[in-house]
């Protein structure tokens, strides 16, 4: 029975390292690290189909390959006529996960499987450079985790609950697909049945530090999955689809293990699960818009009953303003909530900025008074020193603001510190009455842990750190951290006028959002691809300025001849009226996504 486990156990095996020989017709993966291997992939350079070989090439002298060492085959994604496949070049240990090594992708490298091209027309080479352009921006991708031996996409209460069997299936399988970041590039490995080379990523976050409290060593880890049913940057995708999934849903688990004990606390995050769009049009602040207001009840339903299946009772904590454009959006958020409320459904709306304002963050105990009976009631998980659960977490918290980044991970840390010194309350190292803040140095690792943790999260969908990100580091609002929110605030603006659309059009290849069809035809290349976009604006800004410098030198001649009066009005005229065009459709100059027109 046991050598039958363990042969079970040895065939979901990934392989961690692997010698990449690449020959000018194929490349050829040799795992380097595993006793067991008698095969080699072998990848076609033409079309990218795959088969298993039983030895290498011979290299003759007109066939010197190049060889590299890969960590990891994370996909293929076909375009039009090419393949391009997907492999980890550069990792590093980033901790471990419940006592297993978990790493992150430093370096992304895609290979190219399109000898094929060169029997195709000219434009449908045309098309395919266009769209492997997108796959720059795929490789950049920022956040990416894995493990050869522990399923990332699944919280430590989940794994304990899993039955043998599923322990014993490949890791991609035991995956949840809403966390699994290569589902959709895994297919051609899958049906080829490539088991010990499929390796499942997830992206989010993982912070981790160790720190005393008396005579106990307590190791806290922080652990964020991010969905990708409706992944993408922060104005491109808003709120929810019609199947009810939400834009930067996240899952952030929180890890303690002290004295043989371990704890696990979740928590979510996700945008105003109802049909909204912010489009980007050059204003600092685009307006709010509802689509198809009608559907909205059901799709919040829909996202909540989802959320009630896998975690079961739900705290909905809406820190949004009671006021203005996200006053409306909250409006029809609470009115929504009202019809779907009920034992297993709590809403609570915390105008987190008029409340706590800028400064005074503290006063989120307010909301932590009106949580603090559901948090009690509903727990975490709880695994003694034999491994035996003690208890189980029946509910979470769901946190939103506009972003779900800079409001939501100041809350979500308070609640994570509070959940954090009940743990230690029950396991025994605190008494009733003790606090993180009374360890100064557990407290500066707690602080930076979720610090981090929400930059990371905020970079993935914004491109910057989180604001606020100050008092969640040091307890407190700094000069310095206003002025770094200033700076990430006109970046934000910056990209998601005009660099946002590209990123948004590589995470819907990835995902298989947008799929390459004969009949589906392609997107009109009449919206360029961002250095055009770009040009136009730095164009139009151009002329604007010069218009205004020439109307000042012609107005110092006006009064030594009248006709530079008339030359000032001409350069005046023409600034204004470039700068009116731009400003009546700014949608028509920022970069847009092209692949993904519906966004619901």
């Amino acid at each position: 029975m046991m050598d039958d486990m363990e042969k079970r156990f040895s065939d979901k095996k990934l392989y961690e390292r692997m010698r990449l020989w690449e020959f000018a017709d194929k490349y050829i993966f040799e795992p380097i690290d595993s006793a067991i291997t008698d095969s080699y992939l072998s990848i076609s350079r033409t079309d990218g189909s795959m088969n298993l070989i039983g030895e290498l090439p011979q290299c003759g002298d007109m066939q010197s390959p190049n060889v590299r060492l890969v960590f990891g085959v994370i996909g293929m994604l076909r375009l039009i006529v090419g393949s391009y496949l997907f492999v980890i070049t550069g990792r590093e240990c980033a901790g471990t996960y419940l006592g297993h090594p978990i790493y992150k992708v430093s370096t992304l490298g895609i290979l190219p499987c399109n000898l094929s091209l060169d029997g195709s027309s000219a434009e449908l080479k045309k098309m395919e450079a266009e769209f492997s352009t997108l796959l720059g921006a795929a490789e950049k991708t920022h956040g990416l985790y894995f493990s050869y031996d522990v399923n990332l996409t699944l919280c430590a209460q989940r794994l304990h609950e899993l039955g043998d069997e599923s322990k014993f299936l490949p890791l991609w399988r035991q995956a949840d697909p809403r966390f699994l970041w290569n589902d959709y590039i895994l297919e051609a490995l899958v049906d080829n049945k490539l088991d010990p080379y499929i390796l499942p990523v997830m992206q989010g976050s993982y912070q981790h530090f160790e720190a005393a409290l008396g005579t106990n060593i307590v190791d806290v880890s922080l652990i964020a999955r991010r969905c990708t049913r409706r992944t993408g940057t922060r104005m491109w995708r808003r709120g929810a689809d019609l199947d009810g999934y939400v834009a930067n849903f996240v899952e952030t688990e929180q890890l303690m293990h002290v004295n043989g004990f371990t704890a696990s606390f979740l928590q979510v995050r996700g945008s105003i699960p109802l049909l909204w769009e912010q489009i980007v049009d050059l204003t600092y602040k685009p307006p709010f818009q509802i689509v198809q207001p009608d559907e909205g009840p059901r799709v919040a339903q829909r996202h909540f009953m989802d959320l009630v299946k896998r975690y079961g009772s739900i705290m909905a904590v809406n820190l949004v303003n009671k006021h203005g454009g996200e006053g409306r959006l909250s409006e029809r958020f609470t009115k929504v909530m009202e019809t779907i409320t009920n034992s297993s459904i709590r809403y609570v709306h915390f105008d987190f900025h008029a409340i706590c304002g800028h400064i005074h963050f503290e006063r989120l105990s307010l909301l932590y008074d009106q949580i603090e009976d559901f948090l009690k009631r509903h727990r975490y998980f709880l695994l003694e020193v034999e491994g035996e659960k003690v208890q189980e977490q029946t509910g979470v918290v769901r946190t939103n603001c506009i972003d779900c980044l800079d409001r939501t991970n100041v809350t979500q840390s308070m609640i994570g510190g509070k959940m954090l010194e009940s743990q230690l309350n029950q396991i025994g190292i605190f008494g009733d009455d003790e606090a993180i803040s009374a360890y100064s140095f557990f407290d500066t690792c707690f602080k930076k842990m979720w610090a981090d943790h929400g930059d990371d999260i905020s970079i993935q969908y914004s491109g910057t750190s989180a604001l606020k990100g100050d008092f969640v580091r040091f307890g407190k609002r700094t000069m310095d951290g206003i002025v770094k929110d200033g700076i990430n605030s006109l970046v934000r603006y910056y990209l998601n006028n005009f660099a946002d659309g590209i990123k948004q059009d590589a995470a819907d290849l990835l995902q298989g959002h947008y799929i390459f069809s004969s009949s589906r035809g392609l997107p009109s290349p009449s919206q360029s691809l961002g250095v055009e976009v770009f040009a136009s604006v730095r164009v139009a800004s151009g002329v604007v300025l010069a218009g205004v410098m020439f109307a000042m030198l012609s107005f110092r001649k006006a009064q030594y001849d009248l006709r530079h009066l008339l030359y000032a009005l001409f350069w005046l005229g023409l600034s204004v009226g470039v700068a009116s065009v731009v400003k009546a459709h700014g949608r028509m100059f920022t970069n847009q996504p092209r692949l993904f027109k519906s966004r619901h």
